[in-house]
C-alpha cells in the first residue's frame, strides 16, 4: 500500500479507479502497514511481525513491547512522528483538490455524452453533494483503512448508483428516439458510448489528477527522511528492524 494512501481518495468517483495509487505513487514509497493517526501513530498489518508499531512522543512500542531506546533513537522516533503528522494536512489538501478535479472530469465526461443530463439541476446537485461528502470524509479520516478495499468499493458504488442513472435515462431516451426514427446505427452508437462511459471517465479523471503530480512530488523528501530515520535506529526490536516505509531505489 502506498504510504501516501490518501492521494487516491478522490478515486471514489469511479469504481475502476481503485488501482489509481499505482499511478500516484510518485515517490516510490510503499508500506505493508495501515496507518492510524491519533494520540499515537499506529502502524498495523496482519503479518509478518512486527504487526503493530506505536509511536508517541519519542516512545516506541512494538507488538506490545517497549524496547529500550537510547537518546538518539528517542529523537529519531520523535522526529519520525512529527514528520508523519506534518504530512497529514498536506496530503488531505491534495486529496480535497483532487476531489474537485475529479468532479470537474465527471461533469465534462457527462456533457460529452449527454448535454441534457449535464444540464439537469438534479445531476449538478447530486455531484456537488457527493463532492462535499467526499471532502468531509477526507477531513474526518484518520486511517488509511478508510480508503482501501471494501470501504472504497462501497463508496464508489454509491456514487455511481447516485449519479450515473441520470445519464443512463437520458441516453436511453435518445437511443429510443433514434430507433423509432429508423436510425438503428445511431441508437447502437449511443449504447456503445454508455458502455464505454466508465473507462472514458477513468481516463479523464486520471488526466485531471496528473496535474497534481508536481505538488505530490514535493512530499517525497519527507518520505525519504522517514525511511532514513527508521533505518538509523540502533535499538534491537522485536521482530527485527522497522520497515514501516520502503523506498524503491
Amino acid at each position: 500500500m502506498p504510504i501516501l494512501a490518501a492521494l487516491p481518495l478522490f478515486a471514489a468517483f469511479a469504481a475502476s479507479m481503485r488501482n489509481a495509487d499505482a499511478d500516484w505513487n510518485v515517490c516510490h514509497a510503499v508500506s505493508s502497514y495501515d496507518l492510524t493517526v491519533g494520540p499515537a501513530l499506529t502502524f498495523e498489518r496482519a503479518a509478518p511481525a512486527p504487526r503493530r508499531v506505536e509511536m508517541r512522543d519519542g516512545r516506541l512500542r512494538v507488538d506490545g513491547v517497549a524496547p529500550a531506546l537510547n537518546a538518539e533513537d528517542r529523537d529519531r522516533i520523535a522526529l519520525f512522528e512529527r514528520n508523519v503528522r506534518s504530512l497529514v494536512p498536506q496530503v488531505k489538501t491534495l486529496a480535497e483538490r483532487g476531489a474537485d478535479l475529479a468532479a470537474q472530469a465527471v461533469r465534462e465526461q457527462v456533457a460529452a455524452i449527454s448535454p441534457q443530463a449535464a444540464a439537469d439541476p438534479a445531476f449538478a446537485a447530486r455531484l456537488a453533494a457527493r463532492t462535499r461528502e467526499l471532502k468531509a470524509r477526507i477531513a474526518a479520516s484518520a486511517s488509511t483503512r478508510d480508503w482501501q478495499g471494501e470501504a472504497l468499493d462501497a463508496y464508489a458504488q454509491d456514487v455511481a448508483a447516485d449519479i450515473l442513472p441520470i445519464v443512463g435515462a437520458d441516453v436511453a431516451q435518445q437511443a429510443l428516439d433514434l430507433a423509432m426514427q429508423g436510425d438503428l446505427a445511431g441508437a447502437a452508437a449511443l449504447k456503445d458510448r454508455v458502455a464505454n462511459l466508465q473507462p472514458e471517465l477513468e481516463a479523464r479523471i486520471r488526466a485531471r489528477l496528473q496535474t497534481l503530480t508536481p505538488e505530490a512530488r514535493k512530499l517525497c523528501p519527507t518520505l525519504r527522511e522517514l525511511d532514513r530515520l527508521e533505518s538509523g535506529l540502533d535499538a534491537r526490536l522485536p521482530g527485527g528492524p522497522l520497515q514501516l516505509i520502503e523506498i524503491a531505489r
